[in-house]
């Protein structure tokens, strides 16, 4: 981008640290064109901003605006669908440098904090007064705030704890036209009007950026234990799930891995895995005698025909079983060197009701036979998220291909069955598609007349989720 370009030229004159804010040197374009999702389309931008304040926040979106500029906002670029991914020509705004926490309220629970704050760093500090911010997703320790509330995300203790919207108790936001405003309150009840709050989480940066959050805070969560059950078959696993449900328990993670998953962890060494099992369960509970729990459901698993268990007696214990799930990446990563080529692994995102847990992996398992694919199955069994991953090689056209029709049948699969297209990863770029197959046209219709309402001029994060 040339310096006098009349975008950049009002933006160096409006922001006196220009040169710290502002970057359009090739690298550092090319670093911030997309986030970790494959298959979606991304572009160049002309310049990325590195804003530190609420106000230089301001100063970038209203010369935007009135220049008719596209503003695409990032975080850490750990997305999987494509949201923070640049257009052509357009101002990518990381709020990754505003990373304050600005102030941890112990008497009403409560942590306000910058967008630019590391999930795991935030529950760290809040730890130190005692409390806890429980959404946990998978990249926690480089995830951001920010980028959590954007795409609504989840984790793997939200069976019990709940997923990020359930913290948010308040925003402060800069408008696509440079104004900016506050939503949602301090208090632990309020109605009044329109829940905004609510509406932007998940939005995925097409209504609003988001330069301060005030969330929710627990206590610390009690001492946990784990246990492992493996199954002989999908549907012993899924009665398993059931079961435990209907029992009424509430573990604090109830985690599902696939036959193929189950191999590749066994593979890369765990020593509690056996090999050959259909599925594997990881459970944890947190209750006030986890150990008391845990036996009532390792009773459950073994009426459902569990053939290996491994309840933990300690928190070292606890935490081997629990290093199983960590293990998937990793173990899939040492699966995908062996591929040769560009190896790729596409982590899918789909929930279905948990009725219909077991028929889906199944289908998935279908899926990856008719496309000659490995495709790994692993999520949140307890609230029926999955997240099938298809590993592949990238630099084999043929085996690309087979993978995007994969990619199509598990969506299809999990519509079918009752399910929706995301449950915690958001729609971006890669599922508009299939987001005009599940909502009818009058919601949908709904959701357009919000985007023009927020964004007339289709400005901010233009191409994601739905078209204004």
């Amino acid at each position: 981008m040339s310096p006098d370009t009349p975008l950049l030229s009002r933006l160096r004159t409006l922001l006196t640290d220009h040169a710290d804010v502002l970057h359009t040197d090739p690298e550092t374009l090319a670093a911030h064109a997309r986030d970790a999702a494959p298959f979606s389309e991304a572009g160049t931008p002309a310049v990325v901003a590195f804003p530190r304040t609420a106000e230089q926040v301001r100063h970038i979106m209203r010369t935007a605006y009135e220049l008719g500029v596209p503003v695409v906002p990032q975080g850490a670029r750990t997305g999987l669908a494509g949201a923070a991914n640049a257009i052509d020509g357009c101002v990518v705004l990381s709020t990754a440098r505003m990373d304050r926490i600005l102030e941890i309220d112990p008497a009403n629970r409560l942590v306000r904090c910058e967008p630019g704050v590391v999930t795991k760093r935030l529950n760290d500090a809040v730890a130190e007064h005692g409390l806890s911010y429980p959404p946990d997703p998978a990249s926690w320790e480089h995830c951001t705030i920010g980028g959590n509330i954007a795409t609504g995300a989840g984790g793997i203790c939200c069976v019990k704890y709940g997923v990020t919207a359930d913290y948010v108790r308040g925003l402060d936001l800069v408008l696509p036209d440079g104004r900016r405003m506050r939503t949602g309150r301090d208090t632990a009840k309020g109605v009044a009007g329109y829940d905004l709050t609510r509406l932007l989480v998940g939005s995925e940066g097409t209504l609003a950026v988001i330069v301060g959050a005030t969330l929710g805070l627990c206590p610390v969560r009690p001492p946990a234990l784990a246990m492992l059950a493996q199954f002989p078959t999908l549907t012993a696993a899924g009665d398993a799930v059931a079961a435990i449900t209907a029992a009424g328990h509430v573990p604090s993670a109830l985690e599902l891995l696939d036959r193929a998953t189950s191999q590749a962890v066994a593979d890369h060494g765990h020593p509690m895995l056996a090999p050959g099992a259909a599925a594997t369960l990881i459970i944890e509970s947190d209750t006030a005698d986890p150990g008391r729990d845990l036996s009532a459901m390792a009773l459950l698993c073994k009426e459902a025909g569990s053939r290996n268990l491994v309840t933990a007696s300690g928190a070292e214990e606890s935490r081997q079983v629990i290093e199983a799930r960590r293990l998937v990446t990793p173990a899939l990563g040492a699966f995908a060197a062996t591929l040769g080529g560009r190896p790729t692994a596409f982590i899918e995102d789909v929930a279905v009701p948990r009725s219909e847990l077991a028929k889906f992996m199944g289908a998935i398992e279908e899926i990856a036979v008719h496309n000659r694919l490995r495709i790994f199955t692993l999520g949140h069994a307890g609230d029926g998220n999955l997240h099938p991953t298809v590993v592949f090689d990238e630099s084999d056209p043929d085996e690309f291909r087979r993978a995007q029709t994969a990619y199509d049948d598990i969506m299809a699969a999990g519509l079918a069955l009752g399910g929706t297209s995301t449950g915690e990863h958001g729609i971006g770029t890669l599922k508009r598609e299939w987001l005009t197959r599940e909502l009818d046209p009058v919601n949908l219709e709904l959701q357009r007349g919000l985007k023009r309402l927020f964004d007339p001029k289709n400005l901010l994060n233009p191409g994601k989720v739905v078209e204004a």
